[in-house]
């Protein structure tokens, strides 16, 4: 069979998603994937690491994959592909940062939407695996990313402001005046929680803070970050506004925790999404 030309397997959009994979839990790529598939675009794996099942658990094993990640690069290069986004998840070391300094620079053209999800922590709390000089070394990462994703904590670190979970509208405008580098004119603080309401800060250069939120259900889950960033990057490859993706990711994320409820799996277990893809192939979210 002849090699397939660069045009040939560029005409369905393509995200290069770069995050670890996860064997049970659901969180980062074993979500990404279903959930940009369901989207009708293609999601590229670049896994960081592989873990049996997320750290949530008592027991787990997980394998590095640093060494291998610039294989990506040198294959993906020689094989003509092109990215309509280029989004990253939970790095695990700074070698790791720089290689997707070198994949954006590498893949990266006028029309390539970079997103920036930069998992470190929560609840004003650093992630055991990160330290501040990993975390420091994320904000590499912001002069490049067209749109970033951080939750309140995240941002907070980024910006090297206090973490403040009473945080007011004018506050989280500073905040995120604070991080909008030159590319990331787009911002969108998420799981801002205020009574029984989560709320997501949307920010765009120029423009006042929208925030846009929903109903709380049930406790915190691992990996509804990535459920909701995945979402954000499926939309907006397919040309949906900021603030409508934002909005959608957040419904979303909401619609599957209910489903989640319901069906009273454990916390660990994360978002069932199996359970409510079939609704994300729609523009408009048809469930309320």
């Amino acid at each position: 069979m002849a090699k397939q030309s660069g045009q040939d397997h560029n005409r369905q959009k393509k995200a290069a998603v770069i995050n670890d994979f996860t064997g049970f839990g659901r969180c980062s790529l074993a979500v990404a994937a279903p959930i940009l598939s369901a989207m009708k675009v293609q999601c590229c794996a670049v896994p960081t690491a592989i873990f049996t099942n997320h750290t949530g658990f008592e027991h787990f094993s997980w394998r590095d994959c640093t060494d291998r990640l610039d294989d990506y690069i040198r294959d993906w290069r020689a094989t003509g592909l092109r990215f309509d986004a280029i989004a990253s998840g939970f790095l695990g070391s700074a070698r790791q940062v720089k290689f997707v300094r070198r994949f954006i620079d590498a893949f990266r053209t006028p029309k390539t939407l970079v997103v920036v999800d930069p998992v470190m922590g929560d609840y004003g709390k650093l992630y055991p695996t990160y330290d501040r000089n990993l975390a420091e070394s994320m904000r590499e990462l912001m002069s490049v990313a067209d749109v970033l994703t951080p939750n309140l904590t995240e941002a907070c670190v980024l910006a090297n402001r206090e973490y403040d979970p009473e945080i007011g509208d004018e506050g989280l405008e500073e905040l995120c005046s604070a991080l909008a580098a030159p590319r990331s004119a787009r911002i969108v603080v998420s799981g801002i929680r205020r009574g029984d309401t989560i709320f997501n800060c949307v920010y765009k250069r120029g423009s006042r803070i929208e925030m846009i939120g929903t109903k709380a259900v049930g406790p915190d889950r691992s990996g509804t970050g990535d459920v909701f960033s995945a979402v954000i990057v499926g939309d907006l490859v397919r040309g949906t506004n900021f603030a409508d993706a934002v909005r959608h990711a957040a419904d979303f994320v909401r619609h599957a925790m209910e489903r989640t409820v319901e069906m009273d799996l454990p916390v660990t277990d994360g978002l069932a999404v199996e359970e409510v893809l079939g609704d994300l192939a729609a523009r408009q979210p048809q469930w309320k």
